[in-house]
């Protein structure tokens, strides 16, 4: 297993939302019944639940915290060019830790896509794509437009098919946000499902 820093339950806000059962989980869940040990890489913040949740399932897990990076105002990963702000998104994705191409069963990107500009996603989607083995899926959330904060917040499984968060962050979203079209030019298969919560949120699945 590929570790970063562990966020303990013990550090969740007490006045934290009620977890969220996901239609997106449940579905992600089903089409991976017949894997024994999943390969799965976490692109956000380690939570123990989400240790527990995954290990228990008899996952092999990958983590590392590129939304906590993309959150950075100072970003190193920008370069003004002129008037223009470029993101270097090779620079960025050099964070990622070493895995086999075609190996991994799922990726969970919680609002990775939300928090990066839009030039820096096809490049962010084919890396991730790579990965991905026929079959496999890459799960991610996308807020609803009318949603203008909470790109602070933080997600994890709380169970295998139930959503667990934090408070909602004031912290605005950085960039527009993406429409269902758009996600579907980013995905190679164009094999795209969406389900619309109660939360101002889509849970987002593209399976290869």
């Amino acid at each position: 297993m590929y570790r970063t820093k562990t966020y303990q339950d013990s550090q969740k806000s007490s006045a934290a939302p009620p977890a969220a059962p996901s239609r997106a989980l449940e579905w992600l869940w089903q089409n991976l019944r017949d894997v024994r040990h999943p390969h799965i890489l976490d692109c956000g913040p380690v939570y123990q639940a989400t240790l527990d949740v995954l290990l228990k399932r008899g996952a092999k897990l990958y983590f590392t915290d590129l939304v906590t990076l993309a959150r950075q105002s100072d970003s190193k990963f920008t370069r003004q060019l002129g008037k223009r702000t470029v993101f270097l998104i090779d620079e960025f994705l050099g964070n990622l830790p070493p895995i086999p191409p075609d190996s991994l069963s799922a990726i969970a990107c919680w609002h990775l896509l939300d928090l990066l500009p839009r030039d820096a996603l096809p490049g962010l989607v084919a890396k991730l794509w790579s990965y991905i083995r026929p079959g496999g899926v890459l799960f991610c959330l996308l807020r609803e437009p009318y949603l203008a904060n909470g790109a602070e917040t933080r997600w994890w499984f709380d169970s295998l098919m139930v959503l667990g968060s934090d408070v909602e962050s004031k912290a605005p979203f950085p960039h527009p946000a993406l429409t269902n079209r758009e996600i579907e030019r980013f995905i190679p298969s164009g094999n795209v499902k969406t389900f619309l919560t109660r939360f101002a949120r889509r849970e987002i699945l593209a399976s290869k």
